[in-house]
């Protein structure tokens, strides 16, 4: 979803929206995509957060908010990290452990372990 999101954005293939937040000209910038996987929908757009403008990472970190039929809405955050063992690698903030396994399952698929 996140590279999915991130790649339509940059493309400029996504509806984009006027936040009300830290949008003083009413401009329409955020993009937004909607999509479902299975029986979960999805939304992800960028963090319009006063901490991700701070930063400098509105067009980095995306929240992801989602839910399955009669499910409450959950989201997460999917940033790219900028310290520690996955610095420069995208990660769920909260689920940095796991992102850690992810990655390193996949380094040795790609070089055939």
């Amino acid at each position: 979803m996140d590279q999915e999101y991130r790649d339509g954005a940059a493309r400029g293939e996504l509806r984009t929206i006027a936040p009300r937040r830290f949008n003083p000209t009413g401009e329409a910038w955020l993009p937004v995509l909607h999509t479902r996987r299975g029986l979960r929908r999805y939304t992800a757009l960028f963090s319009n957060t006063q901490r991700a403008h701070e930063k400098g990472t509105t067009r980095d970190w995306v929240i992801l908010y989602y839910h399955e039929r009669d499910a409450a809405e959950r989201q997460c955050t999917v940033i790219t990290a900028a310290w520690g063992p996955m610095r420069g690698r995208r990660i769920v903030r909260g689920r940095e452990a796991e992102c850690i396994e992810l990655h390193r399952r996949a380094d040795l698929r790609a070089i055939g372990v």
